[in-house]
């Protein structure tokens, strides 16, 4: 158990961490000091670096919870309810990832190497939005996760 709610706990301060730290702080500075292609670059250069660790992070996470779902509290349908809703909150933002990564960013990368940068600035926008709601999303999901018990 020490294992597996490590490991979950590392990789969700990772994950959300990350968006959160990117939607915040990077985003903000890099809209006042570089012009769209730069930007654009800059973004591609980050994703292409965060996405493998959100990859493993999901990975993880996943892998992590179900285990404790299974041999800690030996299935469904003995968890608290906080746990549901952890573990809802979690496959919607898992989704949104996958949707993020498999459409607009897809679609970026695109855009960047022929230097369409309306096309970028566009899907660039759309993940932005994504990544803002699901950080949202990670921050409610870790108050369940250590307040719900007491709820």
């Amino acid at each position: 158990m020490a294992i597996a709610i490590g490991l979950h706990v590392v990789f969700v301060l990772l994950w959300v961490g990350g968006m959160i730290f990117a939607w915040s702080f990077l985003r903000p500075a890099a809209v006042e000091v570089l012009q769209p292609p730069e930007r654009l670059q800059l973004w591609l250069g980050v994703f292409n670096r965060f996405f493998p660790w959100v990859w493993l992070s999901v990975t993880t996470i996943l892998l992590s919870g179900l285990w404790m779902i299974f041999f800690v509290y030996q299935g469904f349908s003995h968890l608290p309810m906080y746990i549901n809703i952890m573990f809802a909150l979690g496959l919607l933002m898992m989704a949104l990832f996958m949707h993020v990564f498999f459409a607009p960013y897809q679609r970026l990368k695109k855009a960047v190497a022929e230097q369409n940068w309306p096309e970028g600035g566009a899907n660039l926008a759309t993940i932005r939005k994504i990544v803002g709601f699901n950080s949202i999303l990670g921050v409610i999901t870790v108050l369940v996760a250590v307040s719900g018990r007491f709820l």
